[in-house]
């Protein structure tokens, strides 16, 4: 895959784009260094892969304000709707704008808050056709109150959801109800009616990291 790094006002956007042109575009919030392990190991057929750094995940994937999820750490601050307005008015045209073919579909997905900020956008935007939570964060207070009382402007064609299966396992309880509201989660969507999976990978949540988005991926693809 032939790499481009593109700045854009604070972010470092990173493009892997396959010789083909053709295929989808997915969007994913991690270092550079990380989708580059991810497009080495991309065996999935044609895509391009691009990775959104320079995001400050608890403040602007957090779909509201919330208190901090660990002791010492930052409270969340409720930005989601402000970047996702940069996400899809500066962010998508820019990259987009830099390749030579419109690619097939958009796919939204992340890891931890990045998979429920992907989950929160297609209930405030149209422009991702397929989704992906992986080890989402989907305690966080109230969302799964938000999905199930709010209609997305989008039904996605496909939505994948994954935990690790001693996530649920902790002293936290807020936490603690991760497994349960994904499972929600992933029932709501197939009610609408985008074909949509449940799938649970051994371990905790730092578990495989890697090799569970590209499982993800690869299903959403």
């Amino acid at each position: 895959m032939n790499q481009q790094i593109i700045a854009i006002g604070e972010r470092r956007v990173t493009v892997f784009t396959d010789a083909v042109s053709k295929g989808p575009i997915i969007y994913l919030h991690m270092a550079a260094d990380d989708l580059a392990q991810l497009a080495r190991e991309w065996r999935e057929g044609p895509a391009v892969l691009v990775a959104i750094d320079q995001v400050d995940w608890n403040r602007e994937l957090s779909p509201w304000p919330g208190k901090r999820a660990f002791r010492g750490g930052p409270d969340f601050g409720g930005g989601a709707d402000a970047y996702l307005r940069e996400l899809t008015e500066t962010i998508v045209p820019l990259v987009e704008a830099n390749l030579d073919f419109t690619p097939s579909g958009r796919i939204l997905a992340g890891y931890s808050l990045a998979g429920l900020f992907a989950l929160y956008a297609i209930y405030r935007t149209d422009l991702f056709t397929r989704v992906g939570s992986i080890s989402g964060s989907l305690w966080y207070d109230g969302f799964l109150e938000f999905m199930l009382t709010n209609q997305p402007l989008v039904i996605p064609e496909r939505a994948y959801f994954s935990l690790g299966d001693r996530e649920k396992i902790t002293r936290n309880q807020r936490l603690g109800v991760v497994e349960e509201h994904t499972i929600q989660a992933e029932q709501q969507l197939r009610r609408l009616g985008a074909e949509s999976i449940f799938e649970l990978n051994p371990g905790n949540h730092f578990d495989d990291v890697q090799g569970r988005i590209a499982k993800g991926l690869k299903w959403l693809v």
